[in-house]
C-alpha cells in the first residue's frame, strides 16, 4: 500500500509540469519560454520514465529467478523523445537569432509593436 506522499516522483512531475506551464504563459521573453517548454517537456519524460518502472523489476534480461520485468518500452520512447526535443529546441533558438536580427529584441510585446500587431 504506498501513500500519497510515496509517489514522490509524481509529485516532481507535477511541480516541473506546472512551472514549466507558467514560465510558458507568464514570460514575455522568448528564450525564456524555450526554457519553459524543455522544464515542461522534462517532467514528461519523468513522467514516462515512472511509469514503465516496476517495484522489483529487473531489466528485462532473462535471468534464472527473475520473475518481474520493468517495461522497456516507454524508456526506448523517452530515448527517441530526447533527440527530437534537442531538435526542436534547436531550430527554437535559431529562429528567436533569427527575429532578433529581424526586429532587434526578443521581447514578444516589442515584436508585437514593431509588426503592427497591437
Amino acid at each position: 500500500m504506498t501513500t500519497v506522499l510515496g509517489l514522490y516522483n509524481y509529485w516532481i512531475v507535477i511541480a516541473l509540469m506546472m512551472i514549466g506551464f507558467y514560465v510558458v504563459i507568464a514570460a514575455s521573453n522568448l528564450i525564456k519560454k524555450i526554457i519553459g517548454l524543455n522544464i515542461f517537456q522534462t517532467s514528461v519524460f519523468i513522467l514516462y520514465i515512472s511509469i514503465g518502472m516496476r517495484e522489483g523489476g529487473a531489466a528485462p534480461i532473462l535471468k534464472e529467478g527473475v520473475e518481474v520485468y520493468a517495461n522497456p518500452l516507454p524508456h526506448v520512447l523517452i530515448l527517441t523523445a530526447i533527440v527530437v526535443g534537442v531538435a526542436t529546441t534547436a531550430l527554437g533558438l535559431s529562429l528567436i537569432v533569427r527575429i532578433k536580427e529581424a526586429y532587434g529584441s526578443i521581447e514578444e510585446d516589442d515584436i508585437a509593436e514593431k509588426d503592427g500587431s497591437l
